[in-house]
């Protein structure tokens, strides 16, 4: 008898518990390969992809100011601003046409190095930066789309 009941109990969590693992699929819940896949046929701020030293002189050839989101993979706040703010259409239309926007995790490929340039007190923190590298404004921490309009607007 007390066979059958653990042969039955053991039934029982393979029929609950099983279909629930399986259908935990991690590369669904990865928020963080999503985060950094460029859309190109999206609304919001279209972030550049090249090396540090060609942005700069990509920002100087074009006399443009560099935005530089400058995150880390595991803050809360960096993926709400990713996700609620950068993605906005008022957001990317500004920001496309004023500056040349990038996006860089501080803490891997040239983050670190960029964090000995520009030193960093908070994720996320916002970088307004010239052709020459001079921070031009600082701004940390999670904004509204029509606070970073803003501060866009008073470096410009």
């Amino acid at each position: 008898m007390k066979k059958l009941f653990w042969l039955f109990a053991i039934a029982l969590i393979g029929v609950t518990v099983l279909p629930t693992i399986a259908a935990f699929d991690p590369v669904k819940t990865d928020h963080t390969a999503s985060r950094m896949a460029p859309k190109s046929d999206a609304e919001g701020i279209q972030f550049t992809e090249a090396s540090w030293k060609d942005i700069l002189k990509k920002a100087k050839a074009e006399k443009k100011v560099i935005f530089l989101d400058a995150y880390a993979s595991w803050c809360g706040p960096c993926k709400l601003l990713q996700k609620n703010v950068f993605t906005k259409k008022a957001v990317g239309d500004y920001y496309n046409s004023k500056f040349i926007n990038v996006k860089m995790d501080m803490e891997k490929g040239e983050g670190p190095a960029l964090a000995q340039v520009y030193p960093l007190e908070a994720y996320p923190t916002l970088l307004y930066i010239d052709g020459n590298g001079k921070i031009l404004r600082k701004v940390l921490g999670l904004q509204t789309p029509e606070a970073l309009i803003a501060i866009g607007k008073s470096v410009k």
